[in-house]
């Protein structure tokens, strides 16, 4: 779906990316990661043309985007920002309104969209006619949302969409976007510096360092087969609680006990080992009944999850 071949971007003395190549796929989710000046945000603006690059290509569904008009290229992406951007004048619908407008949408058509994701997105119905500052930070960080998916674009762009929250209702914001359908069918680059909301969010990282990648590949493969020093110490800090979060019940399963022989259908192996343990705390449960492959299934206690999780990376740290 998007493919970069040797970009390259300076500004004065600075190179702020150099040489940098990679594909999204269609429907991934490709997480742009690294330090403040890293040329992470330099990198998604070059891909609709908020910046030129100075050297390179960009291909977007086959096509070269310097073959396509800058404001018809944009109005076929979806561009969340970090301080939302919304038109303290405009009401909220007609802030989710601009694009359709730009491109001549019924207002039969823009209404029933707008209503539609509206509802997706939990806002109230009464925000339509409301103002950007009578909403919180997290209502104008879904708005914002609304604004990109409007159109129903095929690619997002999202510079540190969910920066400017505080952490609570950040996380909130975060497990919505990862159920969200609209955007399951979208290809989305997205920049953060942020890595537990990488790992949370992203299908692949790319991780970035002085205008060039360090490493590319999926949550796992960064913590387990990290190519250099800096990949190990960028993560280090957070390491315990990225791995709870990468390794799911699935990959621990021959660590947990025998196969209990029950009746009916316990939660998906799929679960991560953090999503386990804050089941078993939160609901004050002492034990969860786990479905994996071929019809098995286990029911595991607190002490069984540790353990397992524990050979699983002692197994890790030997390979």
């Amino acid at each position: 779906m998007i493919e970069l071949k040797a970009i390259s971007k300076k500004f004065g003395d600075t190179q702020a990316v150099n040489q940098v190549s990679f594909k999204v796929a269609e429907k991934e989710t490709l997480v742009l990661l690294g330090t403040s000046g890293c040329g992470k945000t330099t990198t998604l603006k070059m891909i609709n043309r908020l910046i030129e690059p100075d050297a390179g290509q960009i291909i977007i569904n086959g096509e070269d985007i310097t073959s396509q008009d800058p404001d018809v290229l944009r109005k076929g992406i979806g561009y969340v920002m970090q301080n939302i951007g919304l038109f303290p004048h405009y009401t909220i619908a007609e802030n989710i309104a601009v694009v359709p407008k730009l491109l001549k949408w019924e207002k039969e058509k823009i209404k029933t969209r707008t209503e539609e994701l509206i509802k997706k997105l939990h806002l109230p119905e009464s925000a339509l006619i409301m103002f950007p500052h009578e909403l919180s930070g997290g209502q104008q960080q879904r708005v914002g949302l609304a604004r990109a998916l409007v159109t129903d674009p095929s690619v997002l762009l999202m510079d540190e969409p969910f920066g400017a929250l505080d952490n609570v209702t950040r996380s909130s914001i975060q497990k919505e976007f990862k159920a969200l359908e609209e955007l399951k069918r979208k290809t989305i680059v997205m920049v953060t510096h942020d890595v537990q909301e990488a790992f949370e969010l992203a299908d692949r990282i790319c991780l970035m360092d002085k205008g060039q990648i360090i490493q590319i590949g999926t949550p796992k493969e960064l913590l387990y087969q990290p190519v250099n020093d800096f990949a190990i110490k960028f993560l280090a800090g957070q390491r315990l609680a990225l791995e709870f979060k990468v390794v799911h019940i699935q990959d621990i399963w021959s660590f947990l006990p025998e196969e209990t022989l029950q009746d009916g259908e316990g939660l998906s192996a799929d679960l991560n080992v953090w999503e386990a343990m804050e089941l078993l705390r939160r609901n004050d449960r002492s034990e969860l009944r786990i479905s994996g492959q071929n019809k098995e299934s286990k029911t595991i206690n607190f002490e069984q999850l540790t353990k397992g999780f524990n050979q699983f990376q002692t197994m890790q740290s030997h390979e």
